[in-house]
């Protein structure tokens, strides 16, 4: 069941879930363009997965998606606008640390989080989004256009297609949607890229153009690996057993390493579950 939480003016709709007796161990998960914490999270058993290993799960409700507040100016959707939403609800649940997850559009998102307040994030996993996180700057402008179209029959470009149909099987506001795509074309440079200090996942599809070689993008950053997810495209990627098996194994890792903690990563290990519930 969601709850919500006011930030910029906007209500945001979010998932806190956390079994008794778990280690509780917090990850913020940052869905991707058009869909939302059931499409994305839920349906692809991610939280099951994640709450089976203990974790305390926590999902927001990107602003223009889901049960969150939709607003139709362009230049509410900044890609940095929306990872400090992703702030204030760590603020709001008052978890000073976390793991974070983020896929495609969350990717990005996650990327401007973690550089933005790097001590919030403990290490980063940054789904369908490789190098084009620094070389391109999201979604194509026809993907907006397409949703905006009044007849669906006349788009002929298939990934126009594609979100149209996939945002209005999440039954999206397509205003808002295309106002999305407009205002979150901000990009990181490599030399930003270069001062995401924590552990960091990047996993793309094999089969998924969109979203850019995760290799390339793993070799900017000191502490980073690649894992190709085999055979998957962008879509289908998501929810990959193996990718998913990838994601915990590293936050696994992570959690008992020396150089994870919720405060500066000096900080003994055993921190990272410490802050998960105030």
């Amino acid at each position: 069941m969601l709850k919500t939480f006011s930030h910029d003016g906007l209500r945001l709709a979010f998932l806190d879930h956390v079994e008794p007796g778990a280690h509780a161990t917090p990850v913020l998960l940052i869905h991707g363009f058009a869909s939302s914490i059931a499409t994305n999270w839920v349906n692809t058993a991610w939280v099951k997965a994640l709450v089976g290993a203990g974790y305390r799960v926590i999902a927001i409700e990107n602003r223009g998606h889901g049960a969150s507040d939709k607003p139709h100016d362009a230049a509410l959707y900044a890609t940095p606008l929306m990872a400090e939403d992703a702030r204030a609800l760590l603020d709001h649940l008052g978890i000073t640390r976390a793991f974070v997850m983020g896929y495609s559009m969350g990717a990005r998102i996650s990327a401007f989080l973690a550089l933005a307040h790097p001590n919030r994030v403990a290490a980063l996993a940054l789904g369908g989004l490789g190098i084009h996180l620094v070389e391109g700057v999201g979604l194509p402008l026809g993907i907006a256009e397409a949703l905006e179209t009044a007849d669906p029959s006349s788009i002929t470009d298939a990934t126009q297609k594609m979100f149209r149909l996939f945002a209005e099987a999440n039954k999206g506001d397509l205003t808002a949607l295309a106002a999305c795509i407009r205002g979150s074309r901000q990009v990181l440079t490599r030399e930003e890229i270069g001062q995401l200090a924590m552990p960091v996942l990047v996993s793309v599809g094999t089969d998924d153009p969109i979203a850019g070689a995760p290799q390339p993008l793993a070799a900017l950053m000191p502490q980073a690996r690649a894992f190709s997810i085999p055979g998957r495209d962008h879509n289908r990627a998501v929810g990959d057993k193996t990718h998913i098996a990838a994601v915990l194994r590293f936050f696994e890792e992570e959690a008992f390493s020396s150089e994870v903690g919720t405060g500066s990563r000096e900080e003994p290990k055993d921190r990272v579950s410490e802050t998960a519930i105030k």
